[in-house]
């Protein structure tokens, strides 16, 4: 029977719920969020982004301050996409005791922008000396590099073509009478290996698409050395969803990321400080007399401190941690409620049944919990969904003040780093509107939530 009675408040509940379209938009938004939260594997391109998120090394073959990929789509000039040249030839050939492995990698250019870089990996064991060089459309070929180097167990050798070859292409240049004042200073390798060359020293060259053949040799001197695995990727202009920051990692990595601590903050928060405010306002409401004035002198202390100045000092006193900004948030936040709970809790309080139970012997705190409190969790739900953008908003405000978790992933944090790192000075706009939208969204979305609670479950909001 009881479960019965269940269902059939469920059913009533929703049934009102259903006519309050805001609601039903932030179940929408909020179903997507746990969608993000669930496959957040799946749908990172990144897999290791929330463990590495501040290693510089596990983004360092990703293009810097690259733009999303679809603004190819709106700019007349199309931007050199990053992608992996998988598709590669391989030759072995046997000198004596001298091998030669060559690889060709084809790189099929149809772009306005030339490419940021082109990175070579190698893996394996032992001395190898990297010869480089690029076949061009118009015939020409450009000797990249030519570097003898030494491969550790279980690492790799990385070779970026923008720096390692400057010279290399200079001396390209010279040849055929090209400089025109260009030097290792001014230099963009990349910029010149696919421009045309009577216009590659421009500041803006003409691009010569077709297909690159990018040759690389790899000679091993003894028998012990070896090679096993190689890969080549093109750092393009444009990458991902969200585009890179000035270090290299990628925006949309770090705002899926960010989901999974922004329900956490906010539900955390809101549940702790809640369920203290609800179960404080009931306790003042049923105990009265001077136990209730002092419980109320408590609550007006704790509700004229500012949350904010505390949370700063806090945060800059001890080590910023997400769990210490929740515990403080939880302290000042629970007496939000208790107002409204303690005017709720002195009607319920006059009830028949109370007064029936008191007789029976009932304890205090069996009329409190048992009675009065469940009474109540309706409106506590509503609270809660009230009281959870807030507290993403107070920790996105200390994170961009430089006081929030530096190990963890938030909106906060990508804020911080794209204001330290002049990301609205430099045009950066990625860097900055998506973490700021998310957090605006997930706001909506329990505010959109909350208030159609509020407006099923308070009588003086019902409309017909």
């Amino acid at each position: 029977m009881r479960l019965g009675d269940i269902k059939n408040s469920i059913k009533d509940f929703w049934k009102e719920f259903r006519k309050v379209k805001s609601g039903l938009l932030g179940l929408v938004l909020l179903g997507l969020f746990l969608f993000i939260l669930f496959f957040e594997p799946l749908l990172l391109p990144f897999s290791e982004a929330n463990k590495r998120w501040k290693d510089i090394t596990y983004w360092e073959d990703n293009p810097a301050s690259a733009a999303p990929e679809w603004i190819n789509l709106f700019t007349s000039k199309k931007r050199a996409v990053s992608q992996e040249l998988e598709e590669s030839r391989l030759e072995e050939k046997n000198a004596g005791t001298v091998r030669i492995i060559e690889e060709t990698f084809v790189y099929d250019y149809r772009y306005d922008v030339a490419p940021s870089d082109l990175i070579f990996k190698a893996s394996g064991s032992g001395n190898v000396t990297v010869i480089m060089s690029v076949e061009r459309p118009d015939g020409q070929k450009i000797d990249l590099m030519r570097k003898p180097m030494e491969i550790q167990e279980g690492k790799e050798i990385r070779i970026a073509i923008d720096k390692t070859s400057k010279s290399d292409v200079l001396n390209f240049l010279k040849k055929l009478n090209a400089l025109n004042g260009v030097t290792t200073q001014t230099l963009k390798t990349t910029d010149i290996i696919f421009s045309k060359i009577e216009n590659s020293v421009s500041f803006t060259p003409d691009p010569l698409k077709g297909d690159y053949r990018i040759l690389v040799s790899m000679i091993l001197q003894k028998e012990s050395d070896r090679i096993d695995s190689t890969s080549m990727k093109v750092a393009g202009r444009v990458q991902g969803i969200l585009g890179t920051d000035n270090s290299k990692r990628d925006i949309w990595s770090g705002v899926l990321a960010g989901v999974k601590w922004a329900l956490l903050i906010g539900l955390l928060t809101a549940v702790i400080s809640v369920s203290i405010g609800v179960i404080y306002g009931v306790m003042s409401a049923y105990l009265g007399g001077w136990k209730d004035s002092l419980m109320q002198r408590i609550f007006e202390i704790f509700i004229s401190v500012p949350l904010l100045p505390v949370l700063i000092v806090m945060s800059a006193v001890f080590k910023p941690s997400i769990w210490v900004i929740i515990l403080i948030m939880s302290i000042f936040y629970w007496v939000g409620p208790v107002k409204t709970v303690r005017s709720m809790g002195l009607q319920i309080k006059e009830e028949t049944y109370i007064e029936a139970s008191r007789a029976l012997g009932a304890s205090n705190a069996r009329i409190i919990f048992k009675h009065m409190v469940p009474l109540l969790v309706p409106y506590a739900f509503a609270s809660m969904a009230l009281y959870v953008p807030g507290a993403i908003v107070v920790e996105a405000t200390l994170s961009l003040l430089g006081l929030g978790d530096p190990t963890i992933v938030t909106w906060g944090q990508l804020l911080q780093d794209a204001h330290s790192g002049g990301a609205m000075l430099s045009g950066m706009w990625w860097w900055v509107v998506p973490p700021g939208l998310a957090i605006a969204l997930m706001g909506m979305t329990f505010a959109f939530v909350g208030f159609a609670m509020d407006k099923i479950l308070n009588p003086k909001l019902k409309t017909r």
